[in-house]
């Protein structure tokens, strides 16, 4: 068993089969690895987000120059699933320093925000419905529980997914006042610093 610490909070296990005494060890990839994303990962990210959200609604919430705009600017608001080096699920945020969403919001990293706007979370084709959203989305939020300057997290999605990120502690403020096109959406927030007794007993 090996270790590798991409993010604080996030210790992805990685298992290896034993190895016989006398065997060579080989390199192998790791079988699950959760990390930050970075620009060499923006062409795989939109893949599996035009596939996923093109087939759905007709648009995708980043295009790829805005993948890697963001991967750029903020890396460490992004988080990524890896099953032997595999893509599989990833999450793309940014800061943000107001209580609701704006356009602006949809291009533009707030350094000094203290809300993490959730862009995109996508999941390959053929790895969906076995709960690799929901998990993936709960390791992110363990994340920012030890960002201490972090106060919540926002998202807008359409209206299909809202039972979806209220099962993983979302609450909706309403209708978005963004829209794409024909696309309307609820906006939806996760409260932060209401959990800040975790980060004192999370090892953050």
């Amino acid at each position: 068993m090996s270790e590798v610490i991409a993010l604080p909070f996030l210790k992805p296990i990685h298992m290896r089969a034993p190895i016989s005494p006398g065997r060579q060890r080989r390199h192998t990839l790791p079988a699950s690895e959760f990390r930050s994303l970075n620009t060499e990962d923006a062409i795989s990210v939109f893949e599996i987000e035009r596939e996923a959200f093109i087939s759905v609604s007709g648009e995708c919430p980043l295009h790829l120059d805005e993948v890697r705009h963001f991967l750029t600017l903020c890396p460490e608001f992004s988080l990524g699933w890896f099953e032997q080096g595999r893509l599989v699920a990833f999450i793309i945020g940014s800061l943000w320093d107001q209580d609701r969403l704006t356009t602006d919001a949809l291009t533009l990293h707030k350094p000094h925000g203290t809300t993490v706007h959730i862009h995109v979370l996508g999941v390959h084709r053929t790895f969906r419905q076995q709960g690799k959203g929901s998990i993936l989305l709960w390791r992110y939020l363990q994340y920012l529980r030890c960002l201490p300057y972090v106060r919540r997290a926002v998202l807008m999605c359409e209206d299909f997914l809202v039972p979806f990120y209220q099962k993983s502690g979302f609450k909706g403020q309403g209708p978005s006042e963004i829209t794409v096109g024909p696309l309307t959406f609820i906006e939806m927030y996760y409260p932060i610093r209401g959990h800040a007794f975790m980060r004192r007993n999370s090892g953050c």
